[in-house]
Parts: C-alpha cells; structure tokens; sequence
C-alpha cells in the first residue's frame, strides 16, 4: 500500500462519515461495489478518475477535496475550504444550522 492510496483511503473515510453514509449506502450511490469502497478505504486499491468522480458526486464534493491532504497540494487552503473542512466534524443537523446562520448573517450584511 502507497501512501497516497493510504491517505486517499482515510480522507474517502473522513468524507463519508461526515455525510452520514455507510460503506454500502456510498457504494449504491456512487454506482460502485461495497467491497470496493471498502478496498479504496483502506488503502488496498487505486481509484479510477470516474470512480473519484463518482464518489465525489454521491458525497456531494468535489473531487478535489479528495486530494487537498495529499503531498504536493497546495500548502494554503481557500477561506471556503476551511469552512468546509471544518463543517466535516459537524452531523448533519449542525451543518444545516450553521448554513441557515451563514444565509441569515449574509442577508443581514448585504441588507
């Protein structure tokens, strides 16, 4: 196992658990195996390009997020990537809270 497949894996992990999906529950939506989510997660298997894509979408992220950890990415994140990294600790009923308190507070400053 490389290190890039083993950091994938656990960052594939981190996503889902933040999205509140089992191994199989990601793979109906991702239109992949359970066994190969399973193998991704552990560092056993490479991923494809459309199998990143799929998984991506069925998460609801983008791909790149996927990969930001990873050696050689870009060392400063965007302030959007911070909040969204920050948003993966939260369930999520959290995460719905705090977006409806982002929506008020932008309503509010933009009058």
């Amino acid at each position: 196992m490389s290190q890039i497949t083993k950091e994938f894996g656990e960052r594939l992990r981190a996503l889902r658990l933040a999205a509140g999906l089992t191994q199989e529950k990601l793979a109906e939506r991702a239109d992949v195996h359970a066994t190969y989510v399973g193998q991704l997660e552990r560092g056993e298997k490479n991923a494809t390009i459309e199998s990143v894509c799929r998984l991506a979408r069925a998460l609801g992220a983008d791909p790149a997020a996927f990969f930001v950890h990873l050696p050689g990415a870009a060392a400063e994140s965007s302030p959007a990537e911070e909040a969204y990294q920050l948003l993966q600790g939260c369930t999520a009923a959290e995460q719905r809270e705090l977006l409806r308190l982002l929506q008020d507070l932008l309503r509010f400053k933009r009058g």
